[in-house]
């Protein structure tokens, strides 16, 4: 049986600061969004956007290019890599 890790977990593997960005449909981003905060938003459901995440897999961003989400972390002294 696989154990289960917590948040705390995962930081005491030395790497709080870790981050990885990888790529997100804005349809999944747009599910996950509650309908009150959706709307106005002009986003295309079929764009790929960038997602940043921390080490225990919580989203902690979404932005609309690559670039922008490494900077965005780095910007808030984190340690941004990518996942394909």
């Amino acid at each position: 049986m696989t154990p289960m890790m917590t948040k705390e977990d995962f930081a005491g593997f030395g790497a709080p600061d870790l981050v990885y960005v990888r790529e997100i449909s804005a349809a999944d981003v747009l599910a996950d969004t509650p309908a009150a905060e959706a709307q106005g938003l002009a986003i295309d459901p079929e764009q790929t956007l960038y997602a940043v995440h921390g080490a225990d897999g919580e989203r902690l961003a979404v932005m609309l290019d690559r670039a922008t989400a490494f900077a965005a972390a780095v910007a808030h002294e984190l340690e941004p890599v990518s996942v394909h």
